[in-house]
C-alpha cells in the first residue's frame, strides 16, 4: 500500500484495518479498527485531518480530501461506495454514501441516512437521520432508510476485508 507521511503528519492505521496495496493514504489520516480501504482509493490529509471510523469501508476509486478549516470525518460502520468524493464534510455512524456521489464542504450526513448514487450534496446541506438524499443537487426524502439497508453492506465489506487480508496475493 502507498502510505506517506507529509512533513510531520503520519497516517495512523489500526492493525486490524485492511488497506489495499493500490490505495493511497497521505498525511493526517486515521483509519479505525476493521475498516477497509479498497483499490485506487485516495485519502489525502494534506491540509487537514481525515478520520475513518471502525468497520467502515471506503470503496474503489473514492477520493477523500479536506481543507485547512474543516476535517473530513466518516463515522463507524459506514459504507462509502465506489468513486465517491468527500471533502470537508461529516458522515455520521451507520450511514451510506452511494457510488459516484459527491458530498461537499460542511455537509452533514446524519446517522442512519443514505446519499444515493451520483447525488451531489452541496455545501452546508444536512441529510437527516433516516432520510435519503437523491439527485443533483440532492433533494431530501425523509423516512426512507432502515438500519438494515445499511448494515447489510457494512457486514458484507467487513467479511470481504477479512478474506482479502488472509487470501490476497500478487501474481506477477
Amino acid at each position: 500500500m502507498a502510505v506517506y507521511a507529509l512533513g510531520g503528519a503520519e497516517p495512523k492505521i489500526h492493525p486490524t484495518a485492511f488497506v489495499h496495496p493500490q490505495a493511497t493514504v497521505i498525511g493526517n489520516v486515521e483509519i479505525g479498527a476493521e475498516a477497509s480501504i479498497w483499490p485506487s482509493a485516495v485519502l489525502r490529509g494534506d491540509e487537514g485531518f481525515i478520520r475513518i471510523g471502525d468497520r467502515t469501508s471506503v470503496q474503489d476509486c473514492s477520493v477523500l480530501h479536506t481543507t485547512a478549516e474543516r476535517p473530513t470525518i466518516v463515522g463507524n460502520e459506514c459504507v462509502i461506495g465506489h468513486i465517491v468524493h468527500l471533502e470537508a464534510c461529516t458522515v455520521e455512524d451507520r450511514a451510506l454514501v452511494g457510488n459516484g456521489a459527491v458530498v461537499l464542504h460542511r455537509a452533514v450526513i446524519r446517522t442512519g441516512s443514505l446519499v444515493g448514487s451520483n447525488a451531489v450534496v452541496p455545501n452546508d446541506m444536512e441529510v437527516p437521520t433516516g432520510a435519503m438524499a437523491l439527485g443533483v443537487p440532492a433533494k431530501i426524502r425523509e423516512g426512507r432508510v432502515t438500519p438494515e439497508m445499511i448494515m447489510e453492506s457494512v457486514e458484507a465489506y467487513i467479511e470481504r476485508a477479512r478474506i482479502y487480508r488472509s487470501q490476497l496475493r500478487r501474481l506477477d
